[in-house]
């Protein structure tokens, strides 16, 4: 039986991150190698000539996924995916990758050989090698839990805590894109709960769906950069949502940040879905998540080097931390950045 302590705070007053620092505040660092630990997006570890990056990442059925529509395949795929998109937000490269997997019987061989695949065909695509992990059983469904391991050149890790006042803010791609393929999916699960018979209504939303399901790290954003002499001063990629990860830059870096709505690039496809979901585009962007999409800050020297690029936008810059985390929205409007996504211990 689990024994209660005298005094009990609910794991939702905290909520993930607040958890994290509540139980990792106190860890001292003692060995030499050890250059970075928890807080950022993977740990570092002086490794000679090298840094290597450490990450984990746990994904629990019901909780992150519902197999009801995503394929194991898919599955697989995504799951080492986002691991691998934690060392590129370290300005690295993944180089292995171990499973420690927990499942029922009510999986056959075969279907954890779907999942193997789609793991194995994200570490082709990437030059990841599978060299280990463990497996167990499981009353609670499906368990993955992946460490990656990467590598980047000596001290040029980008931690979250390096952006500077002016400093540009920038983002990969486009954002909200993965949050409405999800509401499209939960919306045909719920059609096929009533109606089992009926076939889901997916035409035309390949982009959103993909999004979703078969997200892809953004490795060539990290050799873009590399290629045109620019370093991030800080960087993380966008799982929690846009305002949840500027607000990470932020605090760690001691700054405030002034993001424009009309600069976050949203996809059309995803636009118009969300508009027939009745939802906000920037909302989507904001809070969605899962996108995998880089966020990060360069000198405002640097601007003339990506202006004319496809890959990246700039949305805002980085102010002092007087003048807060704040959007101008479309009309001129000036709002308070706060995190609303998606957060772990809401409910059991």
């Amino acid at each position: 039986m689990l024994q209660q302590p005298a005094n009990k705070t609910e794991l939702k007053k905290l909520g993930e991150f607040g958890l994290i620092h509540t139980l990792t505040d106190n860890i001292k660092l003692v060995n030499t190698s050890s250059k970075l630990g928890v807080g950022d997006d993977a740990a570092v570890i002086n490794q000679g000539d090298k840094d290597l990056l450490v990450s984990t990442d746990m994904l629990l059925e019901g909780v992150h996924f519902d197999l009801t529509y995503v394929p194991l395949k898919h599955l697989g795929y995504k799951a080492a995916i986002v691991n691998f998109s934690d060392i590129y937000a370290m300005n690295g490269h993944p180089k292995q990758l171990t499973i420690g997997l927990a499942c029922s019987n009510r999986f056959p061989v075969e279907a954890l050989e779907q999942l193997y695949e789609g793991i194995q065909m994200a570490c082709s695509a990437y030059g990841v090698d599978l060299v280990g992990g463990d497996t167990t059983s499981s009353r609670a469904g499906l368990i993955l839990s992946l460490t990656i391991i990467g590598e980047v050149e000596k001290d040029k890790a980008v931690k979250r805590n390096g952006a500077k006042v002016g400093d540009l803010l920038v983002v990969s791609g486009d954002l909200g894109g993965a949050y409405v393929g999800l509401q499209l999916l939960e919306r045909e699960k719920s059609v096929f709960m009533d109606h089992p018979d009926a076939q889901p209504d997916l035409e035309g939303n390949d982009y959103i769906l993909e999004r979703q399901l078969k997200p892809e790290a953004r490795k060539d954003i990290v050799e873009y950069l590399a290629e045109i002499g620019i370093q991030p001063s800080s960087m993380i990629d966008i799982s929690d949502g846009l305002s949840s990860e500027i607000l990470h830059i932020c605090n760690q870096s001691n700054t405030g940040c002034r993001l424009y709505e009309e600069k976050i690039p949203i996809d059309s496809t995803t636009y118009n879905m969300a508009r027939e979901f009745g939802l906000d585009p920037t909302v989507c962007a904001l809070s969605g998540g899962e996108d995998y999409e880089l966020l990060f800050t360069i000198a405002q020297s640097d601007f003339d080097k990506i202006k004319n690029s496809p890959l990246l936008t700039v949305i805002g810059h980085i102010t002092d931390i007087s003048e807060g985390v704040q959007m101008v929205d479309k009309s001129g409007g000036i709002h308070p950045i706060v995190a609303q996504g998606w957060s772990s211990f809401e409910e059991e």
